[in-house]
């Protein structure tokens, strides 16, 4: 279903009711920006940008939060944030500010639909994906400086980002809600020690 067509989403949420009987987890995924850089973007190119990595996260949530609040169990909610929602974001800036909006709305979700669903946010870094590799970042040299500036040395993956949506789903993060969880393999290593190195 297209997250940003209100009734897919409503028929999507009538099926999963009629086939599973109700929704226990909500992983919020739908999200993503081609390179624009702020000073060339349109404005529609902008809101459509935030419609997809804000508005419809949220409608989705509002409809699931319905359906999970009178389950004997609640419910668990999980936001697929970015660090680029706490760094800047050059050439994704809308997609930035879209969600540094979804990590806020987290803790106020958390707050109003407690205590009966948990909500929280994972925020990656690059994952290592088709799209991530495959010309957005650049060739195969641009990505290896890429991992060289992670601690890590290496890009996130997709498992990853599941194993944290696992744990943020079990019963052994039962008193997390209203948390982002950065996955960033360490963050990156700061500019300016690179120089200081260059030196």
């Amino acid at each position: 279903a297209d997250l940003r067509d209100i009734e897919q989403v409503d028929a999507l949420l009538a099926t999963i009711r009629d086939t599973a009987g109700g929704l226990d987890v909500l992983v919020n995924n739908a999200g993503g920006s081609p390179f624009a850089l702020a000073a060339d973007a349109s404005p529609r190119f902008t809101e459509s940008i935030v419609r997809l990595n804000l508005i419809a996260p949220l409608q989705l949530a509002q409809r699931v939060n319905a359906i999970m609040q009178p389950q004997p169990a609640g419910g668990v909610m999980l936001f697929i944030a970015s660090v680029s929602a706490s760094r800047p974001s050059p050439g994704t800036a809308a997609y930035g500010a879209a969600k540094a909006g979804l990590v806020n709305a987290v803790t106020s979700l958390a707050v109003e639909w407690a205590p009966r669903v948990r909500v929280c946010a994972i925020s990656p870094s690059l994952v290592q994906t088709d799209a991530a590799t495959e010309g957005h970042y650049g060739d195969h040299d641009a990505l290896d400086a890429i991992r060289a500036t992670i601690p890590a040395g290496r890009l996130a993956t997709p498992d990853d980002v599941a194993s944290a949506c696992l744990f943020l789903a079990s019963p052994d993060a039962s008193y997390a809600s209203g948390a982002n969880l950065r996955l960033d393999g360490g963050g990156e290593r700061p500019a300016f020690l690179a120089a200081a190195q260059a030196r």
